[in-house]
């Protein structure tokens, strides 16, 4: 955090990098523009500038706004190869199960079975899966049969 000329906080609702470092990945890509309507002394600004992001600060105070600037001016970007990411699971594709048996890639009627071959779900014309005495999503019918919560 950033400290002053006599080593206090030099604001004092600064936010830790590593928390703007996740919530920046998590929510933006590079070449994004972030904005920060209460910039302080510009975490927010800082942490985007090294991840190649782009960044609007708004800041009233002419002093947190200087530290901003200074903070700022230190900070590299981070090489294009240091900021590839491994694609999450959440950005990949996915065909919700009822567009498979719409498909005819399973039909209504057909059978599923655990790895083990303990559990048999039958499709269902509207996509759900029903075991005996429950019914539902794949998603659903999965933490039933494991005793888990969907």
């Amino acid at each position: 955090r950033l400290k002053d000329d006599g080593g206090r906080k030099a604001h004092p609702t600064q936010k830790p990098e590593a928390l703007l470092h996740r919530l920046l990945l998590a929510t933006t890509n590079v070449g994004d523009t972030v904005l920060d309507p209460f910039f302080g002394t510009g975490t927010t600004g800082a942490v985007a500038q090294r991840l190649g992001r782009n960044w609007v600060g708004i800041e009233r105070d002419p002093d947190y706004a200087k530290a901003a600037e200074e903070r700022i001016a230190k900070i590299k970007a981070l090489s294009p190869s240091a900021l590839e990411t491994q694609p999450s699971k959440r950005s990949e594709p996915r065909v919700p199960f009822g567009t498979i048996v719409e498909l005819g890639i399973l039909h209504a009627g057909a059978k599923l079975y655990d790895e083990r071959r303990t559990v048999r779900a039958e499709v269902k014309a509207d996509g759900t899966l029903a075991v005996p005495g429950s019914r539902g999503s794949i998603h659903r019918l999965g933490a039933v049969v494991q005793g888990k919560t969907a």
